[in-house]
């Protein structure tokens, strides 16, 4: 059932926003404090493991040395490199080398709105349902652990928060799910707070 559902909310029909989105959107601005050519292209893969039990997001934290984004919960991936024929090709090839997850296992159903973040990223979000059995590997230089957040409860919109924060002089707004020990905030939360905005569009008929 979940595999019809996202085809639906990822397919030209689906009358959710598509488009671009960046982490000034709770903040008024749009995109006008972001900036006007991304520095790097980028491409994650949204893993929705299809359990028996029900359905997860596989999401990673990230280790605590690294010189951007250390100790936070992301998607897996990273920059679209010359190798990658696109954003699909990136996105399996940086989750195959950071958790040792294997094409063969993911079935692609589409992308998210790109994602502009104020660091000058580009992040184009590929969504793909994933078949139990594999075993993770994770890269320990970039990834500290793994773990799985239950779609129901990214689906929940209680659990969608909006926190502030001062940064560089000004307070900017951002989505927060808090999940147990893990924090997910920032552009991974708003990402799956458009995969929710996509789903409910299309959950009617399906």
């Amino acid at each position: 059932m979940v595999d019809l559902w996202l085809e639906k909310a990822l397919s030209d029909t689906n009358p959710a926003a598509r488009g671009a989105r960046s982490d000034y959107d709770l903040n008024g601005d749009g995109d006008g404090d972001a900036p006007k050519t991304p520095v790097r292209q980028a491409a994650v893969l949204v893993p929705i493991v299809r359990h028996d039990q029900g359905e997860t997001i596989l999401l990673t934290k990230r280790t605590d040395n690294l010189a951007k984004h250390a100790g936070q919960v992301s998607f897996p991936g990273g920059s679209i490199d010359a190798v990658d024929d696109d954003a699909v090709a990136a996105a399996l090839r940086e989750t195959r080398e950071e958790i040792g997850l294997t094409a063969d296992y993911v079935n692609i159903h589409g992308m998210l709105d790109i994602y502009r973040t104020g660091t000058g990223f580009e992040i184009s979000p590929i969504v793909g349902t994933v078949r139990p059995g594999f075993t993770l590997a994770v890269e320990p230089n970039e990834v500290a652990e793994t773990f799985e957040v239950p779609l129901e409860f990214v689906m929940d919109r209680r659990n969608h928060q909006r926190q502030s924060a001062v940064w560089q002089g000004r307070r900017r707004h951002y989505y927060a799910m808090p999940f147990g020990e893990y924090f997910i905030w920032g552009a991974t939360a708003a990402m799956l707070v458009n995969l929710v905005d996509v789903m409910e569009a299309a959950r009617e008929g399906v």
